[in-house]
């Protein structure tokens, strides 16, 4: 039997920088900066915010605005994106938010979000849910 010691090239290949820097732009091209919730709220800062009525483009906006700045971290922000998902009962066909005009009070969402969990006995998603809405009642 031999064995061969030669190295694999699949371990040994170069990785290509250069193709990360493309996707970090691609990245930062989809990420908002949060600044329709202060144009439409009047707010002053992203921050300033009323979870209790706004769209799902609003608060979308808000959710990318506090991970570009560092605020949240991608783990945090899976509750607020769950909250952006809105599908056609018709259809069942995702309604595009940028078209949705409709302002929903996303902190009674979050609410009965952690009542369906812990009917369920999803205590994880509850827990994640209760930081979530305990982010949006500090603001």
């Amino acid at each position: 039997m031999k064995v061969d010691t030669g190295g694999n090239q699949l371990f040994f290949a170069r990785h290509d920088h250069k193709a990360d820097v493309q996707d970090d732009r691609e990245f930062s091209s989809m990420v908002g900066d949060g600044s329709s919730v202060a144009a439409r709220t009047g707010a002053s800062a992203p921050d300033d915010v009323d979870f209790t009525s706004m769209t799902r483009q609003e608060l979308f906006d808000w959710m990318n605005g506090q991970i570009r700045d560092g605020s949240m971290t991608l783990d945090e922000s899976s509750s607020f994106l769950g909250m952006t998902i809105k599908i056609d009962a018709a259809t069942g066909q995702p309604v595009d938010m940028a078209m949705d005009t409709t302002e929903i009070d996303f902190t009674a969402n979050a609410r009965a979000g952690i009542e369906g969990a812990l009917s369920r006995a999803d205590y994880r998603f509850a827990e994640q849910l209760r930081a979530a809405l305990g982010l949006m009642l500090a603001r």
